[in-house]
């Protein structure tokens, strides 16, 4: 089972900094993330989610490649190509993995003008090595599916 954390930081960039140690934990095998996206709430109010992986874009890529190979069946590729892209693009992006969009959305929304939010969905890790590397990054922590034990050594870790 998957656990939900969520921190709020007063400005636009920290979310992403934060984001960059959660990933280099990753390849350290200290934390499997199954999502990290950071939500950034502009000065008119208006919030952009930065998913770590562009769905669209790999779709577009899939579907271009499948495309393609089939359109050698047909001795077409070209157009093969074009409707795969474009057939995988939709469908990427209407496909939502890890974290709902509407809920980072919704709860990024009522951050401050010019803040961001993270939002990190783990797998697996290795808390006590983790909650090191995080300390005195500061943040507000939103929302969070840790007991309340690992929530108040989360808090202490990320006020130093």
């Amino acid at each position: 089972m998957s656990t939900l954390i969520v921190i709020g930081y007063n400005d636009k960039f920290k979310a992403e900094e934060v984001r960059l140690k959660f990933l280099k934990l990753q390849k350290e095998y200290l934390v499997d993330l199954e999502d990290a996206v950071v939500a950034i709430k502009d000065a008119k109010g208006k919030v952009k989610l930065n998913q770590a992986v562009n769905l669209t874009a790999t779709g577009a890529v899939s579907g271009g490649f499948w495309g393609t190979l089939i359109g050698m069946i047909f001795l077409n590729p070209l157009l093969g190509f074009a409707v795969g892209a474009t057939a995988g693009a939709i469908s990427g992006a209407l496909s939502d993995i890890g974290i709902n969009d509407e809920f980072m959305k919704e709860l990024a929304a009522t951050m401050t003008d010019e803040s961001s939010t993270l939002f990190v969905l783990v797998r697996h890790s290795t808390a006590d090595r983790v909650l090191e590397e995080l300390k005195g990054v500061g943040g507000k922590v939103l929302k969070t599916s840790l007991s309340h034990e690992d929530e108040t050594k989360l808090l202490v870790a990320l006020n130093g």
